[in-house]
This record gives C-alpha cells, sequence and structure tokens, in this order.
C-alpha cells in the first residue's frame, strides 16, 4: 500500500512548519512572552486563524513535539533490554540533545523549547506541566516491565528521573540565552548527567531488589 503523503498533506505540513519556523525566530527576538499568535500570522504571512489551525494555543508553537518526546521516553523505558535501569534506557535520548547544543546554532535555539522555557515564567508552567506528563508515562512503562514494584515507587523513581531531565535541560537552556561556551558547558552538563544517572541507576536495583525480597 502506498503511504506517501498526498500533495494537500504534504502543503499542510510545510505550512506547518513555516508557522513553527517564523514563530521561533520571532520568539528569538522578542521573546516567548512578548509575541501574540496575530505577530506569528502576520510574519508567516498568513491568517490568524490559520495559525490557530494548527496550533490551538500559542504554547503548542513551542510545545508542539511533547507528545513525540512522550512516546520516545515510554518506548525507551518499555522497550529496555533485561538488566537495563530505566535511566540507561533514557540516558541516549538526553546525550543526544547535549551533543546537538554543543554543536547548534545558538541563534536559533535562542527561539526554541528549551531556552524559551528558561525565559519565560508563563512558558515554563506549561512545561513543568509536560514533564507531569512524561513522569506519568515513563512510570507506567516501569510498572509494565517491572513486576513486583509498587506503582506509587515505580511513580517516585520516574519523577526522579525527569527532575533531572529538567534540571540538565535547564543548563541548556541557560547556556543558550547567556551565550556560554558550547563545548565548556556541554562537557559540564555530561558530567552531571553521568553523576546523576549513575545514581538513579543505582537506586533502581535496590528498589527492585527490595521488592523482589518483599515479595518472596
Amino acid at each position: 500500500m502506498d503511504v506517501t503523503p498526498g500533495l494537500r498533506d504534504r502543503k499542510k505540513a510545510r505550512t506547518r512548519q513555516r508557522i513553527a519556523d517564523v514563530a521561533a525566530e520571532l520568539f528569538a527576538s522578542h521573546g516567548y512572552d512578548d509575541v501574540t499568535m496575530l505577530d506569528v500570522a502576520r510574519a508567516a504571512e498568513v491568517s490568524d486563524q490559520t495559525v490557530y489551525n494548527y496550533f490551538a494555543a500559542k504554547q503548542e508553537l513551542v510545545l508542539d513535539r511533547a507528545e513525540q518526546f512522550r512516546d520516545l521516553y515510554r518506548r525507551a523505558v518499555a522497550g529496555r533490554g533485561p538488566g537495563t535501569s530505566p535511566a540507561a534506557a533514557l540516558l541516549p535520548l538526553v546525550t543526544a540533545d547535549v551533543e546537538r547544543y554543543r554543536t547548534g546554532d545558538v541563534d536559533v535555539a535562542r527561539g526554541e523549547f528549551i531556552a524559551q522555557s528558561v525565559e519565560s515564567e508563563v512558558l515554563r508552567r506549561f512545561t513543568l506541566e509536560e514533564r507531569e506528563r512524561q513522569a506519568l508515562v515513563v512510570a507506567e512503562a516501569i510498572s509494565a516491565t517491572t513486576p513486583g514494584l509498587p506503582p506509587i515507587i515505580a511513580r517516585a523513581h520516574a519523577a526522579a528521573l525527569v527532575a533531572v531531565v529538567q534540571a540538565l535541560y535547564d543548563q541548556i537552556g541557560s547556556g543558550i540565552l547567556d551565550r556560554s561556551d558550547q563545548e565548556r558547558t556541554a562537557d559540564a552538563i555530561l558530567a552531571t548527567l553521568d553523576v546523576a544517572f549513575s545514581s538513579l541507576d543505582r537506586s533502581f536495583d535496590d528498589l527492585v531488589a527490595h521488592a523482589t525480597t518483599s515479595s518472596d
């Protein structure tokens, strides 16, 4: 069966991407809080209704890939191999984002999610709400793959994982906004990531061992 997107779908995808790109440029120049949906429509040369057709609310211009990332985290944890902790399963995803920051264009990144969620208090609230949803799907994946582990423990461990991720992304966002040396900042973030995730890796082993012992 041919699953190639049709002309209409490709046109819609291009329009959506153009709106998102224009919004990022405006956020980089003026900040999320000072840009309206009408500003985005005018800059993208589309009607304001067209912008709302693709993005129901302004925060979606920045968090438009939130569901995709949630699914990445869920699949990484749910599909991890025997003996692999949730931290080890998520490590490649977080490392890849740090490496993208290392070599990325900070002028572009300034208008994107990681930097804007540090700069804007309004957007930060939506970001933390999304992190809560990420923690929930990670907890569900942990529970589904770790028989005997109480759901509340799985939820607490998932929350700790996501809290580390958020803290590290805050460092990236601050580095972008401050135009810090990208090599040095990325190395420092990776060093912190190694310590934090290694600790969470060990704590997960302890949690599983305790749950197994308690169930005997």
